[in-house]
């Protein structure tokens, strides 16, 4: 299906089976009505009603190619023509050519693919690593922060999700810079920077050095507001690993191939990690895989000791082909240097002239395709529109208006995330701006500052 239909009974018959079958993530399952969704095309999809929807949620900010692209999708045929599944003892073409694409991208410091089948095995198998490689068990991470469901990944996790799963031991939480909310009441980005850095060492000192297996970031911390790090704070991150002998596993499930204009968000600066967890735009969501991109080091570690972990599905052949078509269709038709400019050009810009008209907007942060809209009821304290781990019926009212006017944007807390694929439109991404704009003018009476 490449263009809507208008089918009420369709539509009405997908949410009822929905409702009585399915059980969702994160949901008390009667207060939710999810959306039955049909099909879509590039930087849209629509339901069976017809109703067409500008996709600046990416999904959960995985349709990094966005949606249905004809190249990837023959790929996918093709290699089930020849080959649907194998054991992840055997080697197959398709998951050494997605493993070399992958090794390449990341850069000369790294040797191999550890592959998963998504973004939370992937950090469970990167902690693992850490911690064989270093025989220490404690790995720090922020509490604004989010890296998977499951065990050591919800537990390194900082936001409310993990409060009913804390039950593994040696994860530590920091803060990360945040200037806007500051926790060390810095003045500027300079010393917001040097301050959390010494957060993180005071931290590492207190907690021991030599009980710390890794520092577990988010080169870019998504769901927890798109908090793009200060200059030089992954720099200092990796010399406070260096000095204190601990890894520094990069989580760029979210931020990675192509989100902030580059292949892995923290090439934006100079440090380079250990160890790099991805997944989601690795194959923009079209069939699941992630995995643990692994330095020359830590390979080493393991060519005479065997590592104690596996998954059945790992490296499966037709995710790895799909991640090659994606890689390749990313680069052929320069998705990066589009991403780049309509943050640059487009989204930045437009936020900003949006904050001049709207007071709800208090702080906005960003690169590429990959922005995050602070939203406050008062300018001046930095009041939330939503409390810390809720919604709000301010919220609730702006995503509501939002899809009524046909965006769909990625929201969490008092926040709504821009996070359209790497290739929409200059066009496209102006829209979406329009509509938010008068989105925005329909929650405008929450504001209650001067």
């Amino acid at each position: 299906m490449t263009t809507p239909i208008n089918d009420p009974e369709k539509q009405a018959a997908v949410s009822a089976a929905d409702h009585k079958y399915v059980f969702h993530s994160w949901s008390a399952q009667g207060a939710i009505s999810p959306m039955p969704i049909a099909s879509g095309s590039g930087s849209r999809f629509w339901d069976h009603a017809g109703k067409v929807y500008l996709d600046f949620s990416s999904q959960l900010v995985f349709t990094n190619i966005g949606h249905q692209h004809p190249k990837v999708i023959k790929a996918i045929q093709t290699q089930a023509e020849v080959l649907t599944t194998i054991a992840p003892q055997h080697a197959n073409d398709a998951r050494n050519e997605a493993a070399q694409r992958i090794v390449e991208l990341a850069g000369s410091n790294f040797a191999k693919i550890f592959f998963t089948n998504g973004g939370a095995d992937a950090i469970e198998n990167a902690i693992r690593m850490a911690r064989m490689h270093t025989h220490k068990h404690k790995v720090l991470s922020t509490y604004r922060s989010y890296h998977g469901n499951t065990g050591a990944a919800i537990n390194a996790t900082g936001d409310p999700r993990r409060f009913p799963n804390e039950f593994a031991f040696g994860h530590v939480h920091f803060w990360g810079p945040y200037l806007y909310r500051t926790s060390f009441w810095a003045k500027d980005e300079a010393e917001e920077c040097k301050r959390a850095l010494e957060h993180l060492e005071q931290t590492i000192i207190f907690e021991g050095p030599n009980t710390i297996a890794a520092v577990l970031l988010e080169s870019v911390p998504g769901t927890a507001g798109v908090l793009m790090p200060p200059k030089g704070y992954l720099e200092g991150v990796r010399a406070l690993c260096d000095k204190y002998n601990i890894l520094w596993i990069a989580d760029e499930v979210m931020s990675g191939f192509g989100r902030t204009g580059k292949w892995f968000a923290y090439q934006h600066s100079q440090a380079v990690p250990d160890l790099i967890t991805f997944a989601k735009g690795v194959t923009s969501g079209y069939i699941q895989l992630g995995g643990v991109v692994i330095s020359e080091p830590v390979s080493k570690t393991f060519d005479e000791r065997v590592f104690a972990g596996g998954l059945t599905y790992m490296g499966h052949p037709l995710a790895c082909a799909t991640a090659v078509a994606t890689i390749d269709v990313m680069k052929e038709e320069k998705m990066l240097e589009n991403a780049t400019m309509i943050g640059e050009k487009v989204l930045g810009p437009g936020l900003h002239e949006l904050a001049k008209k709207h007071k709800v907007i208090g702080d906005i942060r960003g690169a590429g395709v990959f922005w995050g809209v602070d939203l406050v009821s008062d300018r001046a304290t930095h009041e939330p529109l939503a409390p810390y781990g809720a919604s709000s019926p301010a919220m609730n009212e702006l995503v509501a208006a939002c899809k009524k006017n046909g965006l769909m944007p990625f929201n969490n807390f008092n926040r709504i995330h821009l996070c359209p694929p790497c290739n929409i439109s200059v066009e496209d991404a102006k829209l979406g701006l329009e509509i938010l704009d008068k989105s925005l003018t329909e929650i405008a009476k929450y504001y209650t500052g001067a």
